[in-house]
């Protein structure tokens, strides 16, 4: 995947994004407003918002404007951060068609909000991650691609599969931009398939650790670069998913979650974020997070924050803090 080349400096200079949530498409939607984590804010000089007029459908805003001034639930650090380690807050922090499709299907499917990814994996969930689609198609397209019977899994299956084939399993996903995100997942695997240099059952993607010497700069330029497709956002999701794998990219908050984090209540830099964990290691409910010794303290980290950031997605911040208290 990298290039032959190895670049030394710089990063993506795409804009900071937004996200909101969009409604179940049917058949093939029309393309929506960004959304998840990839809603890119428009440049000053765009057109104004012409005034709805008044319709049925204003009960609901005017139900949400009214939850939103309900007063935010102190917490205790302690009791937040062991409730979103547990299994109990989960719920709260993924789509309800997550939830619905595990009744379906059985709890063995995989899932971004309990399964363990291949670093290779996890570059294909950021891709997907940053098109301008909501948190439930999202994640419901990494369910169909990683699961029978597309499991696509490696770049030689993507790659095999092709793009009929992997605008098959979007489709079947129900999920919007299926056209440009099946071209951008063929041509990530392609170019690994196609690299001598590179071994395309490299899931640890050691390949590009080495050539770029493990150094993160140099690691999210590579990525960058050699991945159509994968800008600021896409990078900043796969580098909040990976470090707990990858030390070098330890501590790490991208700024979408560092706000929702901050919302919880909880330190948004990723330095004062770590130290609190440290220094209350031993009253944490770490039995069930994987690992020994710092990979462990490494994963619960990323567990707080994707505990967050879906929370957040959802709507759910306040429910999680009664939730915790």
């Amino acid at each position: 995947m990298p290039p032959k080349k190895k670049q030394t400096n710089g990063s993506s200079h795409e804009q900071p994004t937004k996200s909101e949530q969009i409604a179940q498409p049917k058949e093939e939607p029309k393309e929506a407003p960004p959304s998840n984590e990839s809603k890119h804010v428009k440049a000053n000089g765009a057109s104004k918002k012409r005034k709805s007029p008044p319709s049925s459908s204003d009960e609901p805003r005017k139900a949400r404007r009214s939850a939103r001034g309900i007063p935010s639930t102190p917490v205790d650090p302690i009791k937040l951060l062991n409730y979103l380690l547990s299994p109990s807050s989960l719920d709260l922090c993924r789509p309800k068609d997550e939830i619905e499709d595990l009744k379906n299907r059985g709890s063995n499917i995989r899932t971004y909000s309990t399964s363990t990814f291949t670093p290779f994996e996890e570059l294909v969930c950021a891709l997907i991650l940053s098109r301008p689609i909501g948190h439930m198609l999202g994640l419901r397209s990494i369910r169909t691609i990683f699961n029978p019977p597309y499991e696509f899994t490696t770049s030689k299956k993507i790659h095999e599969a092709g793009f009929e084939g992997v605008r098959k399993a979007l489709d079947a996903a129900r999920t919007q931009h299926r056209q440009k995100t099946a071209e951008e997942l063929v041509g990530m695997a392609s170019m690994v398939v196609k690299d001598p240099e590179m071994d395309e059952d490299d899931l640890g993607m050691s390949g590009l650790r080495d050539a770029c010497e493990k150094s993160v700069e140099t690691e999210r330029e590579m990525l960058g670069t050699s991945t159509k497709g994968l800008g600021k956002t896409g990078l900043d999701i796969f580098g909040r998913r990976v470090q707990g794998v990858w030390e070098e990219w330890y501590p790490f908050i991208d700024e979408r979650t560092a706000k929702a984090v901050e919302r919880l209540g909880l330190p948004g830099d990723a330095g004062k974020l770590r130290e609190m964990m440290e220094e209350h290691w031993g009253k944490l409910e770490v039995k069930d997070v994987e690992g020994k010794g710092e990979e462990q303290r490494r994963k619960a980290f990323v567990r707080i924050l994707e505990r967050a950031v879906g929370a957040d997605l959802e709507g759910n911040i306040e429910s999680i803090k009664a939730e915790a208290a």
